[in-house]
């Protein structure tokens, strides 16, 4: 963007299963507006005897947002939800004062060869709403508005921008949107945005102030009202952003929270299991141990 503040490469993260390409947090910027994690998972192609198999693990202090480019993921959570997510759908999961869920390749794709990509997000809830019930929301593809910018299809996957409204329930004034380009295009899009803004380009390349950026590459602009860059040709990026909170945010593990006291009840929860169960789903993700790559993170 025109007034780009920050530049964050893409770096690998070991989930277990595979790698996945870590985002947010990064050491000079915890978050951009109200989000606090993000994951780009993928490309992978996994073959027949392997799965992705991430068992029940537990969340507070925040909502999640699965958004999948390929692929598909069974979701089960202590509500009793259960539901696969496609492309093109989103999956929202608000955890306030604790939920667990699990996230698995579903049975019936279990022995063949399948792919896998998406993002996978952390937003923070305001501190009013951070122990707030449980709650969960799968939107599909019709819920979330989409236009045109120019020749730059657009589509505003959660929140509020542009005048459009998103169907996913989000708790704060944020943004999360896609453009996509088929041929070189010029964006002035700032006036349209507020609070802080982040630009993710999953593929292709834009310009700004005469340097190029490609793939795997987070620009945080200085000033969300000035946004401006040029697309180049077939081209994906995404736009996230919002009003940052007034206070900060720690995170441990799973958990975002305005103070470590809440992050060292929820520990000690999860330690002796008194977090709701899974239906139908047994064994347990273990906290990590206390080491460095684990502080508290603020």
């Amino acid at each position: 963007m025109s007034n780009i503040g920050l530049i964050i490469e893409e770096r690998p993260s070991d989930i277990g299963n595979f790698l996945v390409g870590r985002l947010l947090p990064f050491r000079e910027k915890r978050t951009v507006g109200p989000f606090a994690f993000i994951d780009h998972m993928g490309p992978v192609m996994l073959s027949e005897r392997e799965n992705m198999d991430v068992g029940p693990h537990p969340h507070i202090g925040l909502s999640t947002l699965t958004y999948l480019f390929e692929g598909s993921i069974m979701h089960r959570d202590s509500l009793g939800t259960e539901v696969e997510i496609k492309p093109g759908q989103v999956n929202w999961m608000t955890a306030g004062k604790g939920i667990v869920h699990s996230e698995r390749t579903p049975e019936y794709l279990r022995h063949s060869d399948k792919p896998l990509h998406g993002l996978q997000i952390w937003v923070a809830l305001p501190k009013h709403l951070e122990e707030m019930e449980p709650s969960f929301a799968h939107i599909e593809e019709d819920g979330m508005p989409t236009w045109k910018i120019g020749s730059v299809d657009a589509k505003l996957i959660a929140g509020e921008a542009f005048g459009k409204k998103s169907e996913v329930p989000v708790y704060s004034p944020l943004y999360f949107i896609e453009l996509k380009s088929k041929s070189k295009e010029k964006l002035q899009i700032g006036k349209e945005l507020y609070g802080e803004s982040g630009l993710y380009i999953l593929e292709g390349s834009i310009e700004s102030d005469g340097t190029t950026f490609e793939p795997k590459q987070l620009l945080v602009a200085k000033d969300a009202s000035i946004c401006e860059f040029t697309m180049n040709e077939n081209t994906t990026v995404y736009i996230f952003g919002g009003e940052a909170f007034p206070e900060p945010r720690h995170i441990y593990w799973n958990f975002v929270a305005t103070s470590t006291e809440m992050i060292e009840d929820a520990k000690q929860r999860w330690i002796e299991q008194t977090f709701p169960k899974i239906p139908g789903e047994t064994g347990y993700v273990p906290l990590p141990p206390q080491n460095p790559n684990f502080n508290i993170k603020r």
